[in-house]
């Protein structure tokens, strides 16, 4: 690691605040401009040698700018123009963000792909964006879709490796790099495909900045902190900290994997103060033993996407240190003084998405924070609203579930090609996130469930996530992971069933019969005043616990594997 510090100075930082020419498309100029330590590393990527030891590279925004312009020349030969949409479809890591930002400074528009993403699932995705072009590590993957549909196929399917080693001193447009409206299409971003085909989410310049502005002040960013994010950097949650981190000069991680047996010795080397992740990270980082040394120096673990399960975020604040006055989010400069540090870590857990254009709901957890199932906080400054909905778009009363919608300049604009889905999610002014939830006297926000994943039982709905969450708290010395799904009923409707991941130390020498764990969990749900499970599976293969390109479980999937579990039992 560099000793020289590249963290952008406060003034610097106040200037993107006031600025209102920074944006998503244009973030890596402003840094270059006005941050005085753009020849210092800031961004990380890592590879392991031949003795099995972790080697740190890093890139300036120097750097950063050199490798933008050499492929934008690339790309500008091969004929992208401004508006037009380009596949990326790569393995993650710091390679697809050189993409993005080669691509914006043309004025195009980077669709970008999750590595995991089947090749047939890609192509039809990929159909539906209509791209001009498609990079890829391995082309081959493919090619032969295309073959066999010669009339959808884009004009080049190039490999990375071809770009990485383009040096031709070919021009670049006059107006270079591209100078994007506030309203102009920067980048597209797949859903996870949990509930169905991925749909396709735009993201504008100003709109997926402006809720972000605060950070300049707000997000930690001294000399001694380092972001791990382990988010995939095709998604909105990797580009947010990768844009964060770019402005502040704050040293960052992109890492390739999420698996523990990648993250921790990448943790050990790199030393992070704050790791960012969907929930599948911390999932594992929270099992079996801890991993102490590694997150010797965090203080601060970021989730967004899903919520994250208490049953993980209390055995992860255990870990690291924080200053004693590290009990919100953000800290002001000013507000930050000389202090001894606190044994433990502060969970920030963010519901958000790429269509809310950012985590707009925060609920912060400490080693002494008690426990409160499925709270999500109440809304962060930028949402000028957040209500609990009927379906005809009527404000609820606190206390009362339905359906989730938000008013924020951070929504995306919508879908691209799909102006009727777009309509599909507003109602009433509000943007509705696909969740249900409920409100309570205090104005905090609790998340109950996908709307598509509500169980309708003949006594009323049931919510799968109050479920998990109480067989990952309260049955933890046996589960480590599951998902909850409705299955038909012979009586009619549906009961929960339960899909679960046992603990390592969980095998068959010591792994209770069906009968008893479902009779322990179930006794913990009652306990609880929770309605019990039907049936518990144990999942013993990755095809039983079938997930999607970001780690969430594909509960589609689940409920038609297990569609006929239920029959011929009462």
């Amino acid at each position: 690691m560099n000793h020289r510090s590249p963290i952008a100075p406060l003034e610097v930082r106040r200037q993107f605040m006031e600025d209102p020419t920074v944006g998503a498309g244009s973030f890596l100029d402003h840094a270059l401009t006005l941050n005085p330590n753009r020849d210092i590393p800031f961004l990380y990527k890592h590879h392991t040698d031949q003795r099995g030891h972790v080697v740190l590279t890093g890139y300036s925004l120097l750097e950063l700018q050199a490798i933008r312009d050499r492929y934008a020349r690339w790309y500008w030969a091969n004929g992208v123009r401004p508006g037009e949409p380009v596949g990326v479809w790569l393995r993650e890591g710091t390679e697809p963000l050189f993409h993005f930002l080669a691509l914006t400074a043309l004025g195009a528009v980077p669709a970008l792909l999750n590595d995991a993403m089947p090749p047939v699932a890609a192509k039809r995705y990929l159909d539906h964006v209509g791209i001009v072009g498609l990079v890829c590590d391995d082309p081959t993957r493919i090619q032969a879709a295309y073959r066999s549909d010669p009339q959808r196929r884009p004009r080049f399917i190039a490999p990375a490796a071809e770009i990485r080693a383009y040096d031709t001193p070919s021009p670049l447009p006059a107006a270079y790099p591209h100078r994007h409206k506030p309203d102009e299409i920067v980048a597209l971003i797949h859903s996870s495909g949990t509930t169905g085909t991925p749909k396709s989410t735009m993201l504008a310049h100003r709109q997926f900045w402006v809720g972000k502005e605060p950070r300049m002040l707000r997000f930690p960013a001294e000399a001694s902190d380092r972001l791990l994010c382990l988010m995939p950097h095709t998604h909105a949650g990797g580009l947010s900290y990768f844009l964060t981190a770019t402005l502040l000069g704050l040293p960052m991680m992109a890492m390739a994997g999420w698996r523990r047996e990648i993250v921790e010795p990448v943790m050990l080397a790199f030393q992070p103060t704050m790791v960012a992740s969907f929930p599948r990270s911390f999932v594992e980082l929270a099992t079996g033993e801890l991993p102490v040394k590694a997150a010797a120096k965090v203080h601060t673990w970021f989730n967004t996407g899903d919520g994250a399960h208490y049953g993980h975020i209390r055995r992860l604040v255990t870990l690291g240190e924080r200053p004693a006055g590290l009990v919100k989010p953000w800290l002001l400069p000013e507000e930050k003084a000389e202090q001894s540090a606190l044994p433990g870590s502060q969970f920030i857990d963010g519901l958000g998405s790429s269509e809310m254009g950012m985590a707009l709901f925060g609920y912060v957890t400490s080693p002494e924070t008690p426990r409160n199932d499925r709270c999500i906080g109440k809304p962060i400054d930028i949402v000028q609203k957040a209500a609990i909905l009927d379906e005809a778009g009527h404000e609820l009363p606190d206390g009362t579930v339905g359906l989730l919608g938000v008013r924020t300049p951070t929504r995306t604009p919508g879908y691209w090609n799909d102006p009727n889905l777009t309509k599909s999610f507003e109602l009433d002014g509000y943007w509705l996130t696909g969740d249900i939830a409920r409100r309570d006297s205090e104005g905090r926000f609790y998340h109950l469930d996908r709307t598509v994943d509500v169980i309708d039982t003949l006594t009323g709905p049931v919510y799968s996530l109050p479920i998990e969450e109480i067989l990952l708290a309260d049955c933890a010395e046996l589960i480590n992971d599951c998902a909850v799904v409705g299955v038909a009923s012979p009586a009619g409707g549906q009961k929960p069933v339960a899909t679960v991941r046992l603990q390592p130390h969980v095998n068959e020498a010591n792994q209770p019969s069906a009968e008893k764990l479902l009779e322990h969990v179930n006794d913990a749900l009652r306990a609880a005043k929770a309605e019990p499970l039907a049936a518990v599976i144990v999942a013993r293969t990755p095809e039983d616990y079938p997930t999607g390109v970001t780690g969430k479980a594909l509960k589609r999937e689940m409920r038609t594997r297990l569609a006929t579990l239920l029959i011929g039992k009462g």
